[in-house]
Order: structure tokens, then sequence, then C-alpha cells
């Protein structure tokens, strides 16, 4: 019973510390920018708000439409809930599987594609357009330097692949460093950072995610809202655990947890930094040149996966 509390306490840490992490990026971005910017815990005041205000539905809103933000929420919860965050041992980590993952992922994305072409709006049917497409040419990507970091662990389970990098020794594997690359690319895209997309932008002509979700308001678009927020804190844990493995807890013990809360809390700090900095730093790229940076995405996690057959496994 202690192992399934703690699962259920690191599953609601992350998902109240994911406000925080959207907030902390945009308010460095704005320090970066020598602009004063709303401080890091303005998306609860923002959810807050949303959550109180009313419901306004279209008259050709079908029931898909008003279950979309529940289901997109449930299901980017659950994917939080099998990622081993602050320690290994969880017992969710029979299901921590990088497939079953990438396929909650897929689910939400589905029904948020749905929900987005579900009114009719012009915006919408674009915005869905364009997330399928990314999203076709993202899971290749994602995938690939998934098995990549499987083939070293030689396992598909997210705990073991995690425990298997922090416990072995400080080395530079090539085929490490390239998938790594890879999926903090897609990472990018998945989350719609730039240079694919810009969350902080309502222009037609640039905007995906937000155009999907133009239509929502009051607690539908709290759901929404959280849930991307959720999806950037979930591929941070990843990014952050993966390349950076070290402090995770291996056992359940206070002293180890403690630790490894501590250390995922300043890696993702860390990650958000340098978020910032790289958002800071670049501009949006145009919708048609998406497909290059994805492809350049899979080629470095088919680089990684060649990499470690070539030069690794013995």
């Amino acid at each position: 019973m202690t192992g399934w509390i703690f699962a259920l306490l690191q599953t609601l840490c992350v998902v109240l510390f994911a406000p925080f992490m959207a907030g902390w990026v945009k308010w460095l971005k704005c320090k970066l920018q020598n602009r004063q910017g709303p401080p890091p815990w303005q998306p609860y005041r923002d959810l807050l708000r949303l959550s109180r205000k009313q419901v306004v539905l279209a008259e050709s809103a079908s029931p898909i439409f008003r279950v979309a933000p529940y289901i997109v929420f449930s299901v980017t919860v659950v994917a939080a809930s099998i990622v081993p965050v602050f320690s290994v041992q969880i017992p969710t980590a029979a299901l921590a599987d990088v497939i079953v993952l990438v396929g909650f992922l897929a689910l939400t994305r589905f029904f948020l594609s749905l929900a987005g072409m579900d009114v009719g709006t012009a915006f919408g049917g674009m915005g869905s357009s364009r997330e399928v497409t990314i999203s076709s040419l993202a899971e290749p990507a994602l995938l690939m330097a998934f098995f990549t970091l499987a083939m070293n662990a030689s396992s598909t389970n997210l705990s073991t692949v995690i425990s298997h990098l922090a416990q072995s020794q400080f080395v530079l594997y090539p085929s490490l460093i390239f998938s790594s690359m890879g999926f903090i690319l897609v990472a990018l895209a998945e989350t719609g950072r730039i240079p694919i997309d810009n969350p902080a932008t309502h222009l037609e002509l640039t905007m995906i995610h937000e155009a999907m979700i133009l239509e929502y308001s009051g607690r539908h678009l709290a759901l929404m809202e959280w849930a991307a927020m959720l999806k950037l804190t979930l591929y941070a844990v990843l990014i952050a655990n993966f390349i950076v493995p070290w402090g995770v807890a291996m056992t359940l013990e206070p002293g180890a947890i403690a630790f490894g809360v501590y250390s995922i809390i300043c890696k993702l700090l860390v990650l958000g930094y340098f978020l910032a900095i790289a958002e800071t730093a670049q501009a949006k790229m145009r919708l048609f040149r998406a497909p290059h940076f994805l492809g350049l995405a899979f080629i470095l996690s088919l680089l990684g996966m060649m990499s470690h057959i070539v030069l690794e496994v013995r």
C-alpha cells in the first residue's frame, strides 16, 4: 500500500507543479527580454479564473467537443503516473513502457484534433491538420529515440532504462548523445514550443495548439491549458531522467526520496532556464520547414541506434 500511496503522491506533485513549470519558463523569457513579466505562479491564477467562468458552447458542438477536455486531461495525468519522477520503485513500473507512454500521448492528440475539427471553424480544422501532420513526423523520431535508449538497457520499461542509466559508469556513448539530441528536438515539437509553435501567439497563420482550443472557454479551457502544461513537464522529466539520471531514488526510503525530489526540482528549473534561452535566441520557423526539423530529429535518433549497433554491441 505504501508504494501505491507514493505513486499517487508523485503523480499529484507532478500535476500541481506543471503550472509553475510553464510560469517559470515564461518568467525567465520576460527577464531575458528585459520585461517585467508575470510571476511564475501566474498560471495558477489563470486556471482558477478560468474554472470560475461560465462554459460557452457552440450550437454545432457535439458530445465529443464537451468530453474532449476531460479525456485529454485525464489521459495526460495517467501518462504522468507511469513515468518515474522521484524514484524508479513505483507500482506502476510494470505499465511504464515507452510504447504505452507514446500510445497515451497519441490518444490525447487524437481527441484534441477531433475537438478542434468538431465545431467546424476554419481555425480549428487548420490547427488539427497541422497537429496531425507534425505528430506523424514526430512520433517515428520519438519511438526511434526511445528504442535506442531501450537497446542500451535491453528493456522498453522506463524504470529499467532509467535505473540502467543511473547505475552505469559515466561514459559518453555516441548512441546516447544522438538519441538525446533527437529526443530534445521531438520534445520541442510535441509540446508546441519555439521553433515549431509559439504558445504565446494567437496569429491565425502560425498557431497550431491554440487554434484547436480557440473555441473553448471556462473550465474546459482550463483543463486544456493544464494538460498542455502537464505535457511540457512530462517531457522535461523524461529529458532530465534520461540525460541526467543521477539523483533518481532507487528505493522508497525517505532519505532517497527526499534527495530525488530535490534533484528533479533542480533539474527541471535548469531545463526551464535553457528552454527560455533557446526560445529567446531564435524565432519561430515557417510551418513548411517543420518537416526538415523533425527529419533532423529522426536522423539523429537513427544515427543513435546505428551507433549502438555498430560501436557498442559486443
